[in-house]
């Protein structure tokens, strides 16, 4: 039966040198001359005896210590050692304070640069996490509750970016799911606030889709008094419908004259897949005129500081301010939808060709072979029947795109 209690341990007195004082069951207490008092825990395993520390009384009193000892005889009578055990335990804990939001959080990010994500999307991402770390960078991700990872994201509803904060809340569960699939973890505390932040009125991109409007902006642009070459990328921004960063980052070295064809690379491609745009004879007389201003370098469209980096949108979004067009009017990404509401009205091309210039991708992979096999011929035809639509609507005043 145990023999110690609180007030005989607490009577215990020091001596010259250590001594044991036994409970019951393998435990017993150290006193040291110094006045120290410890648990300690004897048992045999395979043969040999063995000693497990508890800890110090009186931190640790009577009855936890018999309780520890308990389980650990509970550990001994399923065949395991409770001294190795305990070690896995701390080494596993140790992991785990290891795996930090932030660890997970840049391990991801090398991933998606190892999978060749764009720059713009690894900037994002970046920019996101940072966001997030400040909060929750220093936590165990095994420790994270949804309640935590709320913290940074109403931080963020707070100033009025509602958007910001439901990307950060995707860009959270991204990395939860990859610490689930790391084995770090097992559900992801970001699913319960879907419903927990505040979702604005979906807004879609400005854009021109009045013919008359469109005839009025391609004038505009032909008069525009700024920069030559900011002038031609709109114009050619109308011409091919590309996304702005598709063609503000492009290089010469995608440009085939002879062929009048522009390849936008993969990796700059939103898709992740090169995307072939053929060229109209007026697309192709303003990358003439291009070549004179830019092609003695790499990029077509070198910011005016530094001929290593490509121009800005906000130079293109700036633009259309100084011509009139205000944000809720028209956008520089705006072109692509001005060029598939009228292509689509037009009554004249197949929709998948258009949704193919576009460089949007078809789900079905039946589709997406026969659409790659056929649409080229149309494609080309689409061009040529779109700048000449779009000189069309500029000379309905009498006015050329050309200045």
């Amino acid at each position: 039966m145990p023999v110690l209690s609180d007030a005989k341990v607490r009577a215990l007195k020091p001596k010259e040198k250590p001594y044991k004082q036994a409970d019951f069951d393998g435990l017993f207490l150290l006193v040291n001359p110094g006045g120290s008092k410890l648990w300690r825990f004897k048992y045999r395993w395979m043969g040999k005896e063995k000693l497990l520390s508890f800890g110090k009384y009186p931190a640790l009193s009577v009855k936890q210590a018999r309780d520890q000892r308990d389980d650990a005889r509970k550990l001994l009578a399923e065949g395991k050692d409770p001294s190795f055990e305990r070690k896995r335990a701390q080494t596993a804990q140790e992991a785990e304070h290891r795996e930090t939001f932030s660890r997970l959080a840049d391990a991801l990010l090398e991933k998606k640069r190892q999978e060749g994500k764009s720059a713009s999307t690894l900037a994002k991402t970046e920019w996101l996490h940072g966001l997030l770390c400040a909060d929750l960078g220093a936590y165990p991700i095994s420790q994270i509750s949804a309640r935590d990872v709320l913290v940074p994201l109403r931080k963020m509803e707070a100033k009025g970016r509602n958007e910001s904060a439901l990307r950060m809340r995707s860009a959270a569960g991204q990395i939860f799911r990859y610490a689930i699939a790391q084995g770090l973890i097992e559900n992801d505390p970001t699913f319960g606030l879907r419903d927990a932040l505040t979702r604005a009125p979906v807004k879609h991109r400005s854009a021109l889709i009045d013919p008359e409007k469109v005839g009025g902006l391609m004038r505009a642009i032909a008069g525009f008094d700024g920069q030559p070459t900011t002038r031609l990328a709109l114009q050619l921004l109308a011409m091919t419908a590309l996304r702005p960063g598709e063609l503000r980052m492009a290089e010469w070295s995608e440009i085939d004259l002879n062929k009048a064809i522009w390849t936008v690379p993969a990796h700059r491609a939103k898709m992740r897949r090169p995307h072939m745009v053929p060229l109209s004879p007026e697309a192709l007389g303003k990358l003439r005129e291009l070549q004179e201003l830019t092609g003695w370098g790499q990029l077509l469209f070198p910011s005016i500081r530094s001929s290593k980096r490509c121009m800005s949108e906000n130079t293109l979004n700036a633009a259309l301010r100084r011509m009139g067009y205000s944000g809720e009017d028209m956008t520089a990404h705006g072109f692509r939808a001005t060029f598939s509401s009228l292509a689509n009205e037009s009554g004249l091309w197949n929709a998948d060709a258009i949704e193919r210039a576009l460089a949007h991708v078809e789900g079905n992979e039946i589709r997406k072979a026969y659409a790659r096999g056929t649409h080229w011929d149309e494609r080309v035809r689409i061009a040529a029947w779109w700048t000449g639509y779009l000189q069309q609507l500029a000379d309905s005043a009498g006015l050329h795109l050309t200045p």
